[in-house]
């Protein structure tokens, strides 16, 4: 799904990013829902179908992701919607065993941070963007500081608006920043706000499409 932007003249590299910007699941981690959802249900005694409604069908997901819920009071509405008891900790456990990071792109964005600068920008509130050190301990400290989430901007992607906001938090600017994802319509939605965008597939295709701009990622 990977989509690299052709040249207009003769073949050429592109001009290098300041800024490479990252989505965070299923790019630089693999995010598996079910996984998640079955731990949540073992530690509460539910079933993952029961933690999918409270969690994911009764929106709750989408308010804490768009900034709705501070990570405390997201645990204990979850836990009454659930009507069984999940904790905070609970609730980063879950989410850091279905979060592993995929060490071909933990690889790949530190040889990208010593050419430009990186950041995460992704579509979920504080919960993740404030423990995502423990959620995904491999990220760090290479994102230190540099992860910005639908909630720290109040509007998720693919919203043009949402990268602007983002961009505006990381001190950079559309026409220098290269945006990476999974998902069409992100990459739409980042292409329609100014910034160059890639649609990943894989580690492999995109240090091919990274060589383009100028940087050198390595075999």
């Amino acid at each position: 799904m990977l989509s690299t932007p052709q040249p207009r003249s003769r073949p050429r590299p592109f001009r290098q990013p300041r800024l490479v910007l990252f989505d965070l699941d299923d790019v630089l981690a693999r995010y598996d829902r079910r996984l998640r959802l079955c731990e949540l249900a073992r530690r509460s005694g539910t079933t993952p179908g029961a933690v999918q409604a409270a969690l994911f069908d009764s929106g709750l997901e989408h308010e804490s992701d768009v900034g709705l819920w501070r990570p405390m009071d997201y645990a204990d509405e979850l836990s009454r919607r659930l009507g069984a008891r999940l904790t905070l900790e609970d609730c980063i456990a879950a989410r850091a065993l279905a979060t592993p990071a995929d060490p071909a792109m933990v690889a790949l964005a530190g040889a990208v941070s010593r050419q430009a600068s990186v950041a995460i920008f992704t579509n979920n509130g504080p919960f993740l963007t404030l423990h995502l050190g423990r959620i995904c301990p491999p990220l760090f400290p290479l994102f230190a500081d540099r992860v910005v989430g639908a909630g720290d901007v109040g509007i998720a992607k693919p919203s043009p608006e949402a990268y602007l906001r983002a961009l505006a938090l990381l001190d950079a600017a559309p026409a220098e920043t290269l945006f990476i994802d999974d998902r069409d319509e992100n990459v739409n939605g980042a292409r329609a706000a100014g910034l160059d965008a890639l649609g990943f597939s894989s580690a492999a295709t995109l240090r091919r499409a990274l060589a383009l701009y100028g940087l050198e990622t390595g075999a």
